[in-house]
C-alpha cells in the first residue's frame, strides 16, 4: 500500500487591511462609549439613543452599526465603569494598615464613585436592559457590575478569612460574609442616593463601617482586640 504525503497547508496571512478595520472598529466604539458618557452626564440615567447619537455627532444608525442594540452598548459602559473603579478599590484597600482601615477604604471608594456621578452610578447599576439577564442570574457578560460587586467580595473575602484563620476557625463563612457585606453597602448607597444624600459620605463611610466591623466582631471576637 502506498501512503501519500501531504504536505501541511500553511496557515493564510491576514489581509492588513482586516486588521486595520479592527483596529478602527475598536477606535470607534471606544469613541461611541465616551459619547454615552458625555451623554448621561447631559441628560441623566434615562438617556435616550437619539441623546447618545446626537453625542457623537452621529445617526443612530452608525450607533447601531458597531453595537448590535442599546444592550450591547449599556454593556460596553459598564465595563469601562467596572474597569475604572476596580484597581481604585484595591488600591484603596492596599494603602492601609489594618483590616478595619482597609474596610472603610473601600466602602468610602464605592460611596465616593456614587457621589462623583450618581447618574452614571443609576445608569450601569439599575439601566440594565431587559432580556439580557438569562436564568441562571447575571454574570459578567450580562451584569459588569454584578462582577464588579464580585471582586470587591472577593476582597472583602479575603480579609475575613485571615481574620478567621488568626482566630483559629474555619475561613467557610468568608465569601458569603464578604459579599454579604458588599451587598450591605450597594443597598445603602441606592438608598442614599435616592433620598438626596442626606448625610455627608464620611458620616456614611463610618456607619456602615462600624456595622459592619461590629457584627463581624460578634462572630470573630479576634476582631475586638484590634479595632
Amino acid at each position: 500500500m502506498n501512503v501519500v504525503e501531504v504536505e501541511p497547508v500553511a496557515a493564510v496571512p491576514r489581509d492588513r487591511r482586516d486588521s486595520r478595520w479592527d483596529e478602527h472598529r475598536r477606535r470607534r466604539r471606544e469613541e461611541l462609549v465616551d459619547a454615552t458618557l458625555a451623554a448621561v452626564a447631559r441628560h441623566g440615567a434615562d438617556v435616550g439613543m437619539d441623546e447618545i447619537a446626537a453625542a457623537a455627532g452621529t445617526s443612530k444608525t452608525v450607533v447601531y452599526r458597531h453595537f448590535a442594540d442599546r444592550a450591547e452598548l449599556y454593556l460596553a459602559v459598564s465595563r469601562r465603569v467596572a474597569d475604572d473603579l476596580v484597581p481604585r478599590l484595591r488600591r484603596a484597600v492596599a494603602d492601609t494598615a489594618g483590616p478595619r482601615e482597609m474596610m472603610a477604604a473601600a466602602v468610602d471608594t464605592y460611596l465616593a464613585f456614587v457621589e462623583a456621578d450618581p447618574e452614571l452610578y443609576r445608569f450601569v447599576v439599575h439601566g440594565v436592559p431587559s432580556g439580557r439577564i438569562g436564568r441562571s442570574g447575571p454574570t459578567s457578560e450580562t451584569d459588569p457590575i454584578g462582577s464588579l460587586s464580585d471582586a470587591v467580595g472577593h476582597q472583602v473575602a479575603a480579609l475575613i478569612g485571615t481574620a478567621l484563620r488568626r482566630a483559629g476557625r474555619g475561613t467557610d463563612a468568608a465569601e458569603p460574609w464578604g459579599h454579604a457585606l458588599v451587598g450591605l453597602v450597594r443597598s445603602t448607597a441606592d438608598w442614599w442616593l435616592r433620598t438626596g444624600r442626606p448625610l455627608p459620605r464620611a458620616t456614611l463611610t463610618a456607619q456602615l463601617t462600624d456595622l459592619a466591623w461590629s457584627g463581624l466582631g460578634g462572630v470573630i471576637p479576634t476582631l475586638e482586640e484590634h479595632p
